[in-house]
């Protein structure tokens, strides 16, 4: 298994401003920071992978061609920036699916981890909502709430929150590489 670290990231509300149901790469808008954070955080030597429940498709909201479009222009998006993305992994499905790929479930964590080589236990898992945190403890890694999409508005009464609160990606970045 490769030693570089991976950071497991939510798309929309994370990295991208959230749009209900994004079916057109014209709406693909990065988030203020969030370029900056990501490239702080490859500049110290960790893979960046997205991790991203769509459940548009499974609604008929928007196709997989759609999503294949949408997240083409991510990738061109952060490649203007000097970013580069290790992989996108996608849950289709819808929450009453019980599928176990959608966040909180592990699957695409799973899929990631086989196809790249990394130890998920040393991962940190950054997003704007509940399930995302749920999935960094789901994995025993570490998580990150950031504040700007859903995030200012998550809960976790009882369960366990975050390791850690950022405004935005510049922020969760200079966490996580204090924290080493």
């Amino acid at each position: 298994m490769s030693q570089q670290p991976v950071i497991l990231l939510d798309r929309d509300g994370t990295i991208i401003v959230e749009r209900h149901y994004l079916a057109d790469p014209g709406g693909v808008e990065l988030l203020p920071h969030a370029a900056a954070g990501l490239r702080r955080l490859v500049e110290r030597g960790y893979r960046l992978v997205v991790v991203t429940n769509q459940s548009g498709i499974a609604r008929g909201k928007f196709t997989p061609a759609q999503l294949a479009a949408v997240h083409c222009r991510l990738e061109e998006l952060l490649a203007a920036e000097g970013i580069e993305l290790a992989g996108i992994y996608v849950c289709p499905h819808s929450p009453g699916d019980g599928c176990g790929c959608r966040k909180p479930g592990v699957a695409l964590v799973d899929a990631a981890q086989h196809e790249l080589g990394f130890r998920r236990e040393e991962c940190v898992v950054i997003g704007d909502k509940r399930s995302d945190v749920e999935l960094g403890h789901a994995i025993r890694g570490r998580s990150v709430l950031v504040r700007t999409g859903y995030g200012h508005q998550a809960t976790f009464g009882n369960s366990a929150g975050p390791d850690y609160v950022a405004d935005d990606l510049w922020d969760a970045a200079e966490w996580i590489v204090a924290a080493g």
